[in-house]
């Protein structure tokens, strides 16, 4: 499998930003790309899915607020915050899968050892 490694969380006041990165071992171009996140005492949730190919889709309680990008020379992924609420916090984890994207945990395959954001 893929080796991940995410960083880029923090701490950070509501309304501000933070970019996230999933760097991985190899090229992953044949990949779903996606973003989990999972704070305590609730499940992993999907909030960023990035296609082959570059298509992007979003959690709705993230939409317009989150936006991915890929640096393919660099193999990693990224996730720019903006607008943060404390809602928001939660160890954010890196995961591909090759299936198609979809918001199932079951269906990834490697994952990342996760970064923690806290909005407060």
């Amino acid at each position: 499998h893929v080796q991940l490694v995410e960083s880029g969380g923090g701490l950070v006041q509501p309304g501000g930003s933070l970019r996230l990165s999933c760097a991985a071992s190899t090229s992953t171009y044949r990949d779903c790309l996606a973003w989990f996140r999972q704070a305590p005492g609730k499940e992993r949730e999907g909030v960023a899915f990035f296609e082959p190919g570059g298509r992007t889709y979003y959690a709705d309680s993230v939409q317009g607020r989150f936006t991915l990008s890929h640096d393919s020379a660099k193999n990693t992924l990224y996730l720019q915050m903006n607008s943060l609420k404390p809602e928001d916090s939660a160890m954010y984890y890196c995961a591909t899968t090759p299936l198609y994207c979809s918001g199932n945990p079951t269906d990834y395959s490697s994952w990342g050892q996760g970064t923690q954001v806290t909005v407060s």
